[in-house]
């Protein structure tokens, strides 16, 4: 079985509600994809969908070379054991030791007891957390206990990593951590992972490509640099501007608006050559003050926006606002 997953117009409903609607994606074998969206959006969903724990009311939906909308219950469990599973709250048995955690599935799976042992030193080894071993999770921090959840869903040796929130209860620094774990997973064992999250920073770190859901529907997906640099939908417009804080907020508008006579625009930053030198030459026919701005990294290539307060008469505005288009930079004037 391989580690990618394709999904074929799959819809999801409860009653009147379509929880999943019309969803078509590919993730890539070897792949880091983040799928990103609000509360209600459809991502959880989503991903009782990918490893069978729902059946679509249309659709179909693969692992690797399954079908598994068209498995029984008995013909999915193998296919389970190739999917791991990681969880927000990381619902890990408070009366288990931390080893005791690891070694459940295989348990469940029949390891044998030497193999067995074997294989959780060396899972706890690889996430740092060999000498808790015969540690309970009360006696973890939340950054531990995420680490015990992921080394558990790596007991089975799956193909796949879906990753549900799992960085949501965890604060910045632990967050950081655990993203760079989850990066060695992909990088060194060659898993693929599907991580589901609200946080666009939890996928600019370390995402290849971005999916993004709104309402039930993919409403973008590309790139990771695309998507950020390049955003085509409201929802992931909202989630860039949250990730790089690249744009004015309605306050800090305010505010610019307050101390700067004339109209304000914002204008697109990518890692093009020579894109500054062309915003300069666009705006030379008017005053363009410089009032805001952000430029972040993304995997060594930059992306971002710079704010502009333009003073001229309204026919040199527009004049500007026509060789900004002309030298085909992205642009919108802030209301």
């Amino acid at each position: 079985m391989t580690a990618s997953v394709r999904l074929e117009s799959v819809s999801k409903a409860y009653g009147a509600v379509r929880a999943v609607d019309d969803v078509s994606l590919t993730v890539e074998r070897g792949s880091i994809v983040g799928v990103i969206g609000y509360s209600g959006a459809g991502k959880s969903t989503l991903v009782r969908l990918i490893n069978g724990l729902e059946r679509p009311t249309s659709g179909r939906v693969f692992v690797g070379d399954d079908e598994i909308t068209a498995l029984s219950e008995r013909r999915l469990r193998p296919v389970r054991r190739g999917i791991g599973m990681i969880f927000q709250q990381f619902n890990l048995f408070r009366s288990r030791t931390v080893a005791g955690n690891v070694g459940y599935p295989l348990r469940v799976a029949g390891v044998p007891k030497a193999e067995r042992d074997a294989r959780i030193a060396r899972l706890l080894e690889f996430v740092g957390l060999l000498e808790k071993a015969h540690a309970y999770p009360e006696q973890l921090s939340g950054g531990q206990k995420q680490r015990v959840g992921i080394a558990r869903a790596l007991a089975t040796d799956p193909h796949l990593l879906l990753a549900d929130e799992a960085t949501s209860a965890l604060d910045p620094e632990t967050t950081a951590d655990v993203l760079a774990l989850l990066q060695r997973v992909n990088r060194e064992l060659g898993i693929t992972i599907v991580l589901i999250t609200h946080e666009m920073e939890a996928v600019r770190a370390i995402a290849d490509r971005v999916v993004v859901m709104d309402g039930g529907r993919v409403v973008e997906q590309g790139a990771l640099y695309d998507v950020f640099a390049s955003p085509s939908s409201p929802a992931a417009t909202r989630f860039v501007r949250g990730a790089l804080h690249d744009r004015p907020s309605p306050a800090v508008l305010q505010r610019i608006r307050a101390a700067h006579d004339g109209r304000i625009v914002t204008v697109a930053v990518t890692d093009r050559p020579g894109l500054v030198g062309a915003i300069a030459t666009a705006l030379s026919g008017v005053a363009a003050e410089l009032v805001h701005g952000g430029i972040g990294d993304l995997g060594g290539r930059s992306a971002g926006a710079l704010t502009y307060a333009l003073s001229g008469s309204d026919a040199e505005v527009e004049a500007a606002f026509a060789a900004l288009a002309a030298a085909d930079l992205r642009f919108q004037e802030e209301d």
